[in-house]
């Protein structure tokens, strides 16, 4: 393939970044759009991240069972074949006024992004000059932010811009006017959610027919035989694991409650569809981090950027539960800046001198995204019972726990001396949260 055709199907492949990191921070705008409509408490509506993040766990290895069977190309049709269906599901979802369907769909629109996941990171890192692999995956990446970036403004606009009845407005209304109002309120999602089936529909067709280079496995007999018992006898490995948890957790459920944060009267006292625009500013400064970390990375030591990462983190949100107002409303925005480096270098040192075992431990740390999936269920019983403010208590300890995973937890003596240096090489995907 030509320069200009490793171009055009690069420019594709982009495309699936920005629509799976689109989709997973929309979640961030059902959340009190559905809290809303089903007068849910924050446990119950924290489960439409569990039912997203689940899937990663879940669905990964049937993912890579179907990438081995099918193939990359092949793979990346079927994941947003799957993803497109899960769109199309909210449509009925809302018709039927369902809050279980709803979590269906969000399982399986989650599973087709599990998909994704696996099968487009290889895409991106052989389309062009090896030299040059590095820089088109942080491209990637980057339009994957942006994709994180835009997703809560245009959600807010199209999903919470409706004026909205307060709960008790809401019961002073006869049942039929309820029903009527709550099937309207549903029924906003519906078309964003067509839109985003055809989308993911539309990338399906044209990945089926665009000409992309064939991935070859490249992994030798003896690295095929590793074990995942075996990765797992590695300690930082399994600290690692914890991190990623705990740092996708942490990220995923303060995302989810920032609408509802501004919303309350001491913080800023935001409506809806306004508060959705700010949430941008928390994705997007994740971005910004991501290019200042990978210039940072180039000259500092990664776990000294992890550590002081991780500990601003932590005191920003300290900072936001001790204190009110704009400054709490700015300080817990802050943090998406300090995330950004966070899931890469986890990732790293993770699976830093595992050799043959690379792949493997790989896996594991794939699997732990679950966290965000099992934190903000936490987090939403801490906000039912203690409030949503002080609930943010929880996040600050997954930092706290990062900080000494970078300073303590991380280090290791050399492991597989005697194992080839190059089998040792992975590329670490990013949370495409």
């Amino acid at each position: 393939m030509h320069t200009k055709g490793y171009r055009s199907a690069f420019s594709v492949v982009t495309l699936l970044f920005f629509m799976w990191g689109f989709l997973t921070c929309l979640n961030d705008i059902l959340v009190p759009h559905l809290k809303g409509v089903f007068e849910l408490n924050y446990t119950k509506v924290m489960l439409i991240q569990f039912s997203f993040f689940a899937a990663y766990f879940v669905m990964s290895i049937p993912a890579g069972k179907v990438i081995a069977r099918f193939g990359y190309q092949r793979g990346i049709v079927i994941g947003l074949t799957v993803g497109g269906i899960g769109a199309l599901l909210f449509y009925p979802a809302a018709g039927a006024l369902s809050y279980p369907l709803f979590l269906a769909a969000l399982f399986v629109l989650a599973t087709g992004i599990t998909l994704l996941q696996v099968a487009a990171n290889p895409y991106a890192s052989v389309l062009g000059e090896p030299r040059t692999a590095s820089s088109r995956l942080n491209l990637a990446q980057a339009v994957n932010s942006l994709g994180h970036t835009t997703a809560p403004y245009i959600g807010g606009l199209l999903i919470l811009s409706a004026a909205t009845l307060t709960a008790e407005q809401l019961r002073l209304l006869p049942e039929a006017q309820q029903l009527a109002y709550r099937l309207e309120k549903a029924a906003s999602v519906q078309m964003p959610y067509l839109i985003l089936a055809g989308a993911l529909f539309a990338l399906a067709l044209v990945m089926g027919v665009i000409h992309l280079p064939v991935i070859s496995a490249v992994e030798d007999e003896q690295s095929k035989s590793a074990r995942l018992r075996d990765a797992l006898k590695y300690r930082h490995l399994r600290l690692a694991a914890a991190g990623i948890f705990l740092y996708v957790g942490a990220e995923v459920s303060i995302g989810s409650f920032l609408v509802n944060f501004f919303g309350e009267p001491d913080i800023a006292g935001l409506k809806a569809s306004v508060a959705a625009g700010f949430v941008s500013y928390y994705w997007g400064s994740a971005m910004v981090g991501r290019f200042i970390g990978s210039a940072l990375l180039q000259k500092l030591k990664s776990r000294d950027v992890l550590a002081v990462a991780a500990t601003c983190a932590a005191i920003l949100v300290i900072t936001t539960i001790l204190v009110s107002g704009h400054t709490a409303m700015f300080t817990i925005l802050a943090v998406g800046f300090f995330n950004s480096v966070m899931f890469p270098i986890i990732f790293t040192l993770g699976i830093e001198d595992l050799g043959i075992l690379t792949s493997r431990g790989s896996s594991v740390l794939v699997m732990a995204i679950v966290g965000g999936a099992a934190i903000p269920v936490a987090q939403g019983a801490l906000a039912d019972n203690i409030g949503i403010h002080h609930a943010f208590f929880l996040p600050a300890l997954c930092y706290l726990y990062i900080i000494y995973y970078a300073v303590k937890g991380s280090r290791h003596p050399i492991v597989h001396e005697s194992l080839p240096r190059e089998s040792a090489h992975a590329q670490s995907p990013e949370r495409s949260h």
